[in-house]
């Protein structure tokens, strides 16, 4: 859900992993990223969105945890990154209650960043979404870390879990070097 809204789909009816599987993807079932301390591996692949989840949550109708990478081809320089941040941010207000923004302005050193943080319910869940819109390689990719609580203690348990842990993954994702590559994840189409 946060991934796909992430991604530019509007919410409204969006494809609910809640109660739709994806297909498994068919190529590069190896590949996976590392984040904050854990190993996640790819699941799936379609129109620049790409889903990693932990080795043990391989079921895309029931994962817990998950890292997609959004890739934006047409997104190059900061203005088109703020554009798409605040596409992403107007997404979150739409679908759920965003808990806080922030922006990191273009340096020298590095071009401009921005940070979402929302909780996005949907019949039978909460998500807790931490994104990040960044230019890779000169490409516009969104980062997305989610959390999944389910039940009718769905919003608790996910306001709990974003307190606990959304500080120290607000630093992992501000500070993670995107890896794979939009490159390589273009490989992941084919």
């Amino acid at each position: 859900m946060a991934s796909a809204l992430a991604q530019g789909l509007r919410p409204g009816p969006v494809w609910s992993q809640a109660t739709e599987p994806r297909p498994a993807a068919a190529a590069f079932r190896g590949l996976s990223l590392s984040f904050g301390g854990q190993r996640y591996w790819h699941r799936f692949s379609d129109g620049g969105q790409h889903e990693f989840t932990p080795g043990v949550q391989t079921n895309l109708t029931t994962w817990r945890d998950m890292v997609t990478l959004n890739v934006h081809e047409n997104v190059r320089n900061d203005d088109q990154l703020a554009g798409l941040a605040n596409g992403v941010l107007a997404n979150y207000r739409r679908a759920g209650r965003v808990i806080r923004t922030a922006s990191r302005p273009r340096t020298d050193a590095r071009p401009a960043e921005h940070l979402i943080v929302a909780l996005l319910p949907a019949p039978g869940l909460v998500e807790a979404a931490l994104a990040r819109v960044v230019l890779v390689d000169g490409v516009g990719v969104v980062v997305v870390r989610s959390h999944r609580a389910y039940g009718a203690k769905a919003a608790d348990s996910a306001g709990d879990w974003l307190a606990a842990n959304g500080p120290a993954l607000e630093t992992s994702l501000m500070a993670w070097s995107v890896k794979p590559a939009p490159a390589q994840l273009r490989q992941l189409q084919r």
